[in-house]
């Protein structure tokens, strides 16, 4: 196969027909299937109404959402229904959504990517309240760590506590790529 340009099976063009008819068929509004596709509103009812083939990724991602229709709502972010929830990704990905009842000790998460190094808890589908403590110690600095109250200070925190610390960080490490943002609702 060395020299050949290798052919896949996409249609060089989508009609806006095409666009109406799969966005209908997921059952989203435009504005929905906008922010899914990564366009604006305006783009779709553009392309929706326009006469001329339409060309660009578009063409690929309705092919693939047409063959994989189901990858929409993987894709769903789910309502929070737990009065704390964490959003861990790997540079611009969220990778998992963790979703935390403290008071009940209840743990709750949504993987977004089949990668196991990527997800906060590995393999593990349904961690515990102590595994999701764990995994916050493994997102900040050791509470063992030298000049622990001088970082402390200058993260204007009170005492060690790996939530507060991440929402002050991010989570973030120093070698690795990965974040957390906190959300309280």
């Amino acid at each position: 196969m060395e020299g050949q340009q290798r052919q896949y099976i996409i249609a060089d063009t989508i009609s806006g027909q095409e666009i109406r008819c799969l966005r209908k068929s997921l059952d989203l509004t435009q504005a929905e299937f906008a922010r899914f596709v990564n366009v604006s509103v305006k783009t779709i009812e553009r392309w929706e109404i326009q006469k001329t083939p339409i060309k660009g990724e578009i063409v690929t991602l309705c092919r693939l959402i047409r063959e994989n229709p189901g990858c929409v709502e993987r894709f769903r972010v789910p309502p929070c229904l737990a009065p704390l929830r964490l959003w861990y990704g790997r540079e611009e990905d969220v990778c998992t959504i963790i979703d935390v009842s403290p008071p009940q000790r209840q743990v709750k998460i949504y993987n977004y990517t089949r990668d196991l190094m990527c997800r906060a808890f590995g393999k593990i589908e349904e961690p515990t309240y102590e595994q999701y403590e764990a995994f916050l110690k493994s997102r900040c600095f050791p509470k063992s760590r030298d000049k622990m109250k001088l970082i402390l200070e200058e993260l204007n925190l009170p005492f060690y506590d790996p939530l507060m610390i991440i929402e002050k960080t991010e989570g973030r490490m120093a070698d690795d790529d990965f974040w957390l943002r906190v959300e309280r609702n």
